[in-house]
């Protein structure tokens, strides 16, 4: 849990449960992206006013490791960190914790590719982006 300086808070939601009672995989990744927005607003780089097609990001890629399941009212807690900046992309990591004892109970990451939703095309990654999120991510 160290090694992730940003936790968003997940509620549970009996809906996100499938017919095992357990959270569905699918709703792993909405944690993620749930995580992820509250990490850009955190860092200045989204707003909650703002429109989704100025984020300037797109998934290129993701990937869920499911270390254990998860239940309806669990308290649970995503970390999220900018593990690489690219030109044009970045790597954001995800950890899913048990918020009650600190277990891992799932982890991942997304490939992200910086987005110009206007002109439907990829840019380099904004100065902007890769500055504040150093100064996240090292502590400055």
């Amino acid at each position: 849990m160290d090694e992730f300086k940003f936790h968003h808070p997940i509620e549970v939601r009996y809906a996100d449960l499938d017919p095992q009672g357990h959270v569905n995989s699918a709703r792993f990744l909405t944690y993620f992206e749930q995580a992820r927005v509250s990490y850009l607003i955190q860092l200045g780089l989204f707003s909650k006013d703002q429109s989704f097609l100025n984020v300037g990001i797109i998934i290129a890629d993701s990937k869920v490791t499911f270390l254990a399941p998860v239940y309806f009212g669990q308290d649970v807690q995503v970390g999220v960190r900018v593990s690489r900046i690219g030109n044009k992309s970045l790597t954001m990591e995800y950890q899913i914790i048990d918020g009650t004892d600190g277990r891992q109970l799932a982890t991942g990451s997304t490939t992200l590719v910086a987005y110009d939703y206007h002109l439907h095309k990829t840019i380099l990654v904004p100065d902007e982006w890769r500055t504040k999120i150093h100064h996240f991510e090292n502590g400055e």
